[in-house]
């Protein structure tokens, strides 16, 4: 068996070349790239999604002997559709290992798992297609048009995960993506549009082996030229780990990081999975525009947007958010990620 020492780790200073690194980084142990959005239909019917493609290296010095089947990556994703006025969460998970209906390419963005797919299909533009469907419920076709720069979170491009020195991934990100396409769901072939969030994470290890979880937002604000993403890394007794990070996104595409204050307001409990989530958030930073303190209060549109998985991945809580000022007016989108609350979190 290989040793965690074999695989890349993300390098400070690191040199990114695009649309290449849009694409597959296979010397790393883990990579995934991950969108969520909130559309409407042209009668103004809310929606949000979430579409996951994971690639996990298999063991490292095998040669493949069959380009249809192989078995030096594997492939998992996950799909989810939250139908806010319908009040109804549906999901759908994938685990395939490389060949004919399952790959990424190394060259640009080009990752398909079954009949789903993201791809840049202009290497010049910063633009993407996702197809996607969630059993016979849901089917949607999404073109997304970045409208800033790609971001690369972290510090000298490397976000640390936690203590350990192997703990760290390169953090590429599309912050605010126009979204447009259709959506076929409960017979009616709708159009939609709206905006998403796209991650790409590319690590070897991680999460510190102290650490059970994270907790994980982007907010969107309606009157911002600004984005903002979170990710808490959680300790076992619930506290924040110092290598937690908040940071905005400027109109230039470029992160500021800012201190932030986490604060569960209310839970939840999943009777699926026996588990007892956060429920409301209230997260309060500084505002980089006016150096002032900001408070967002996140407000799931369902309570029930939990993704029980079976296919080797992990329960987790992941959902389209309200994001409410003090005096409880809608001001943004969200989408808020918790993991390691069924159990401590195993990549």
């Amino acid at each position: 068996m290989e040793q965690d020492e074999d695989w890349a780790l993300p390098q400070e200073n690191h040199s990114f070349n695009f649309p290449k690194d849009n694409g597959s980084h296979p010397k790393f142990k883990i990579e995934w790239w991950y969108i969520t959005g909130h559309l409407q239909d042209d009668k103004s019917n809310p929606f949000g999604f979430q579409a996951t493609f994971f690639r996990v290296a298999g063991p490292l010095g095998v040669s493949e002997s069959n380009q249809a089947f192989g078995h030096t990556q594997i492939f998992l994703a996950h799909m989810a559709l939250t139908d806010i006025k319908g009040s109804t969460f549906i999901n759908e998970e994938r685990l395939n290992r490389n060949g004919w209906d399952a790959y990424s390419s190394e060259e640009f963005l080009n990752i398909k798992n079954g009949n789903w797919s993201l791809i840049q299909p202009e290497l010049e533009r910063s633009s993407f297609n996702l197809t996607g469907s969630i059993h016979a419920d849901a089917s949607f076709k999404l073109s997304l048009n970045s409208l800033k720069p790609v971001v690369i979170f972290g510090k000298n491009s490397v976000s640390k995960k936690g203590s350990s020195e192997r703990a760290a991934s390169y953090y590429l990100t599309y912050s605010k993506l126009a979204a447009v396409g259709t959506l076929d769901y409960k017979g009616k072939h709708l159009s939609v549009s709206g905006q998403a969030w796209m991650d790409h994470e590319i690590s070897s290890s991680q999460l510190s082996e102290d650490l059970v979880g994270w907790d994980w937002t982007c907010i969107q604000c309606d009157d911002s030229e600004y984005e903002l993403m979170l990710y808490r890394l959680r300790r076992s007794d619930g506290k924040s780990d110092p290598h937690s990070q908040l940071q905005w996104v400027n109109k230039e595409g470029k992160p500021i990081t800012e201190p932030f204050k986490w604060t569960v307001l209310s839970e939840w409990h999943s009777t699926q999975s026996n588990t007892t989530y956060p429920a409301c958030i209230s997260l309060e930073t500084i505002n980089p525009k006016t150096n002032l303190w900001v408070k967002f209060i996140l407000t799931p549109a369902l309570a029930e947007q939990e993704l029980i998985t079976h296919l080797g991945g992990n329960t987790y809580w992941e959902g389209s958010c309200s994001v409410l000022n003090d005096a409880n007016q809608k001001i943004g989108e969200a989408y808020l990620e918790l993991t390691g609350y069924t159990s401590p979190m195993k990549l």
